[in-house]
């Protein structure tokens, strides 16, 4: 089911999402990661539960991402800190 947002749509898929791009995982999206991703130096951007984007923070000591329906997460949590 397609989700309209003013011109722009996007099948939300069935997931996971990529967490840095967005990409539906269970649809077998090709994923081209930057250097910063592939060395784990970019914040994650989207959830991997919705793929939506989320709001991220990046301090001195990494990063804090909250989704509007998942909740908050940090590199802490995920062991990149």
């Amino acid at each position: 089911m397609p989700r309209t947002t003013g011109s722009r749509s996007r099948n939300r898929g069935t997931g996971p999402f990529d967490p840095y791009t967005g990409a539906d995982l269970g649809e077998g999206e090709w994923i081209d990661y930057s250097p910063a991703q592939q060395a784990g130096l970019d914040a994650p951007r989207y959830c991997p539960e919705c793929g939506r984007r989320r709001t991220v923070q990046v301090t001195p000591h990494g990063w804090i991402a909250v989704c509007p329906r998942h909740g908050e997460t940090d590199s802490e949590m995920l062991g990149q800190r």
